[in-house]
């Protein structure tokens, strides 16, 4: 699931997932990390979810997928959007 605030000049997106599902340390990475894996790793929060917060900017699209542990590679499918075989987000 994602969560979005727009800003002046930026977009702030939380990306949220269960925390328990995958089990194991997951990070988002996509092309505004350079498909970096673990550059934004999700961390638990007070709702029982997990996530992490990525500002992005405005007007832009980008391609992203979550990645778990063992190389566990999934989309999210809160996003109705693919570009191949990647999410993609709309700022």
């Amino acid at each position: 699931m994602l969560e979005r605030r727009p800003r002046q000049d930026r977009t702030e997106v939380t990306f949220v997932l269960p925390a328990d599902r995958p089990p194991g340390p997951v990070s988002v990475v996509g092309d505004f990390n350079d498909w970096q894996a673990g550059a934004h790793p999700l961390r638990p929060r007070g709702d029982g979810k997990r996530a992490v917060t990525v500002e992005l900017p405005k007007e832009a699209t980008h391609s992203f997928r979550y990645l778990a542990a063992g190389d566990y590679w999934f989309n999210d499918e809160s996003v109705g959007d693919q570009d191949g075989p990647n999410s993609r987000l709309r700022t």
